[in-house]
């Protein structure tokens, strides 16, 4: 079983500032997350291997953007944040 098959996904976005590394202009901009709750059941199809996974699983958060660009000086930036999963 794939992953995917233990937890619904929809994505979320979150206003965070940050310094434009080029310019040094403070802005708000909107990062996209992609949240993946676990599902109350496991699907009928799993053998012994997916309960354990699943058994494991928990929530979590997947940063989708990696690149913002500047809204004053327009050049792209990464977000300098390492922080890309967060467990929920």
């Amino acid at each position: 079983m794939n992953e995917r098959d233990f937890f619904n996904e929809r994505q979320e976005t979150k206003r965070v500032t940050y310094v434009c590394p080029h310019c040094r202009a403070r802005a708000e901009y909107e990062v996209r997350w992609l949240r993946r709750t676990k599902k109350s059941t496991l699907p009928p199809s799993a053998n012994e291997q997916d309960r354990q996974r699943f058994a494991r699983a928990r929530d979590y958060m997947v940063r989708v953007d990696d690149v913002l660009v500047c809204r004053r000086c327009r050049k792209r930036f990464d977000i300098p944040n390492f922080q890309s999963v967060v467990f929920v």
